[in-house]
């Protein structure tokens, strides 16, 4: 018997991500030499002195319940980072913390939209943004932008896009999957046209410590109490701190939001798991003396793929001032963006991450998030396979 499937659920997209990842390992087991180029995790590994803390935790029995939005001593290094940091004042009360960044953007997605709602999110985006937009019944309208403006959206664009379904505009500075990082003047001035028009904004700045050659981040929620009162913050510990697989994020926000995502989660997922919690707060209380070593890593990477890809005929690529991402050009190459990494992977057996995912069908989007060694070969194969294609 064919049991129906809800529309909510039928009408996702399946995760062109996952399923090139899923290829690339079956692969890999085959015994084959892929090169992958998909991954959104650090390879450096979670820093001791927060494995310790887990690892103390879980010795000492800490493996009960916890408060369903965390632990309050987690809660409290949060809205201290956040001062410390950010210049933003939190109580705890308005400080969740979630089972990662992703289930952060999740719970203030469902938390404040529903059907009739609109969504503005721009493109290149993070994949996960429209399909949890859906998720809530609310509608996501996209704004296009390309690499002529560093795949930056305007407060014009902005503008024009809003009308009064408008509920919610997604902001992530620096960009998963283009780097891209915004200037705190860009920053505020779609802040102005969100207060302007009561807009809420979701500021996603799980990147905020990977910047390069001097880029600044400065969260929207920080130039005034204007500006934090139509925010909230989404974060989380995966990316400057290794901790992919712990599965925590947090979000900060005004308190009616942060007590209706409490009941939320209260009835999802409950609590964050309880030890874990205890490694986020050595995360956010420790040395952070991993993070310019890491960073320099990434930078050197960097330098190396961009100036790679650029050498590559029919390939452009404006250079990621954050995260660990290029989000190269491939319209020269006459192929789109599926097409090109389902035959990169046949052929060459590399992976890369088709553009489409993420709303730009001409580009794809890279990881440095791996050795230099992998990316020099992937590189050079990547080229070869570009040199070869018939036009």
């Amino acid at each position: 018997m064919n049991h129906p499937i809800a529309r909510r659920a039928a009408s996702l997209s399946p995760s062109l991500t996952l399923a090139i990842d899923s290829k690339a390992k079956a692969m890999k087991a085959a015994g084959e030499d892929v090169v992958g180029f998909g991954a959104g995790e650090p390879d450096f590994d979670t820093p001791e002195h927060i494995k310790k803390a887990a690892a103390d935790a879980l010795a000492a029995g800490f493996t009960k319940y916890t408060p369903s939005s965390g632990i309050p001593e987690l809660r409290q290094a949060i809205a201290d980072k956040l001062k410390r940091e950010n210049g933003l004042t939190y109580k705890p009360s308005q400080v969740i913390v979630s089972c990662g960044g992703k289930h952060s953007c999740f719970n203030v997605i469902l938390a404040t939209c529903q059907e009739g709602d609109e969504v503005l999110i721009p493109s290149p985006y993070w994949l996960s943004y429209p399909e949890m937009v859906k998720l809530a019944g609310a509608t996501p309208v996209v704004l296009e932008t390309t690499d002529r403006t560093e795949f930056k959206v305007t407060p014009d664009q902005l503008r024009a896009a809003i009308t009064p379904k408008s509920r919610l505009f997604v902001l992530n500075s620096p960009s998963n999957p283009t780097g891209s990082v915004y200037t705190p003047e860009e920053i505020k001035a779609l802040g102005d046209v969100c207060i302007e028009k009561g807009l809420l904004i979701m500021s996603d700045e799980i990147y905020e410590h990977l910047l390069y050659d001097g880029a600044v981040h400065k969260s929207v929620a920080s130039f005034g109490p204007e500006y934090q009162e139509h925010t909230v913050i989404v974060h989380g510990f995966a990316k400057a701190w290794s901790m992919t697989g712990w599965r925590l994020g947090f979000l900060a926000a005004p308190e009616p939001i942060a007590k209706a995502i409490d009941a939320l989660q209260s009835h999802s997922t409950s609590n964050p798991t309880s030890f874990a919690q205890k490694g986020a707060v050595a995360a956010l209380t420790g040395s952070q003396e991993h993070l310019p070593r890491w960073l320099a890593e990434y930078a050197r990477r960097r330098s190396y793929a961009w100036q790679k890809l650029n050498s590559i005929p029919g390939i452009s690529c404006v250079n990621s001032k954050g995260a660990f991402y290029l989000f190269p050009n491939i319209s020269g190459t006459g192929l789109k963006s599926a097409d090109f990494c389902a035959r990169l992977l046949e052929q060459e057996k590399v992976a890369a991450v088709p553009g489409v995912a993420f709303g730009a069908d001409d580009y794809l989007r890279i990881s440095y998030a791996t050795s230099l060694a992998n990316i020099e070969k992937g590189l050079d194969r990547l080229d070869k396979f570009v040199r070869g294609l018939k036009h």
